[in-house]
């Protein structure tokens, strides 16, 4: 494997604190976004998994007979655990072939009438088929949930994602495009369950003993949130993991099977306002860069640069690759994944192949799952990756592939 560098390309582009922005402030982060999407009032909770929680929580008061949460079976484990954790069961639906979508068919053979919500999942930053989600939804008489964890930005047709179903929620946690270490935000398109979500967050407690570790945490992510810190917070546990041969920790998918659940103190709501401050200029940038670069990527035979549909302009986190098997992106991250380039890959398993959510996760067959979470890698889109390290990616893979 390649040495450790001295500086670090993060997996994801994150908007980097500056020391202005670390001081105390009336700004409200909730309203600052709101403003900046033109969406309804959104509602600030600890996690985007908190947020996703909440919202199935009142949904289930409001339908207790629908226990049944149908999920893309490649997504990230905290929906898992979330479902699990709010007395509800797991549906999978298969993707596409090849791609992130959940598969048409699939999706409206396990839309039932013990469907709850459909969560149609926005990811890496990509605008999902949120109309084809909707349309099996309502057949069941279920709710849709955008899960916009990694397209806090993303548009869909003029209007920002999570507007297209009934609830939406976006993630604030560490090495997203906007971050106060850990938080989520969420939105509903009526004006009624936005009401129930807002008397379910009045519940939320305070806690001092968890905002203090958030921000004990926030002011280490600021302080290492740069190429230089991202070697030792980042590169040294990322290697560690693999030279013991645990992707799923390398990319830190191991999630422990409680949720906090508390308030945001002000000092981080104040923080994640002065830095949003920024955040329209900054996604535009990354915009500009993945449009610069994704064309040298489809130019290398065999590679396939996740789009976005007609009509809609998602955020760029990172680039998100399909190789076409998996043994050349094996051969692809056994070059890359240790070389501080920032290639990872997103999710390590589809749902039913990690080990410690066998008791939350239904055994069913996914093929096509299975067949994406094998066949795909990420680079990064943090301006931090400079052209020259771009260009010995794309050389690697033009080597991998010949």
């Amino acid at each position: 494997m390649p040495r450790a560098r001295p500086h670090e390309a993060p997996p994801t582009a994150g908007l980097p604190l500056r020391l202005a922005e670390l001081l105390p402030g009336r700004a409200d982060l909730a309203d600052r976004i709101t403003a900046q999407l033109g969406t309804p009032p959104l509602q600030l909770e600890c996690s985007g998994t908190a947020a996703l929680l909440l919202t199935l929580r009142v949904l289930k008061a409001r339908a207790p007979q629908r226990p049944v949460v149908v999920v893309p079976a490649y997504t990230c484990p905290l929906v898992a655990i979330a479902v699990h954790r709010a007395g509800l069961h797991l549906r999978l639906c298969d993707l596409r072939p090849g791609h992130y979508d959940m598969d048409p068919q699939a999706l409206t053979a396990a839309c039932r009438e013990d469907t709850l919500a459909v969560l149609p999942t926005h990811l890496a930053g990509r605008v999902a088929d949120v109309d084809t989600a909707v349309a099996a939804a309502r057949q069941a008489g279920a709710w849709v949930i955008e899960d916009a964890a990694q397209a806090l930005g993303a548009r869909d047709r003029g209007a920002s994602v999570g507007l297209r179903g009934d609830v939406g929620f976006f993630s604030l946690a560490a090495g997203k495009g906007l971050s106060i270490y850990e938080g989520g935000l969420l939105l509903a398109r009526d004006a009624q369950l936005r009401e129930a979500l807002q008397r379910a967050h009045a519940g939320v407690p305070r806690n001092f003993g968890w905002e203090l570790r958030r921000s004990l945490e926030l002011l280490g992510l600021a302080a290492l949130y740069r190429p230089r810190g991202l070697a030792l917070a980042y590169g040294r546990p990322l290697r560690a993991a693999l030279r013991r041969g645990d992707p799923v920790a390398a990319v830190g998918d191991d999630f422990a099977p409680a949720i906090p659940f508390h308030r945001v103190g002000a000092w981080r709501r104040a923080v994640g306002a002065h830095a949003a401050a920024r955040l329209p200029a900054f996604l535009e940038a990354l915009a500009a860069q993945a449009q610069a670069r994704v064309p040298r990527l489809q130019r290398i035979e065999g590679v396939h640069v996740f789009a976005d549909p007609p009509g809609a302009q998602g955020t760029w986190p990172f680039l998100l690759l399909r190789l076409p098997d998996a043994r050349t992106r094996d051969a692809a991250l056994d070059r890359l994944w240790t070389a501080g380039l920032g290639v990872s890959r997103l999710f390590i398993h589809a749902l039913p192949d990690y080990a410690y959510l066998a008791d939350r996760v239904p055994r069913q067959d996914t093929p096509n799952a299975r067949d994406f979470a094998a066949r795909t890698l990420t680079i990064s889109n943090s301006p931090w990756l400079e052209d020259a390290g771009f260009e010995t990616i794309c050389r690697t893979l033009e080597g991998v592939l010949a």
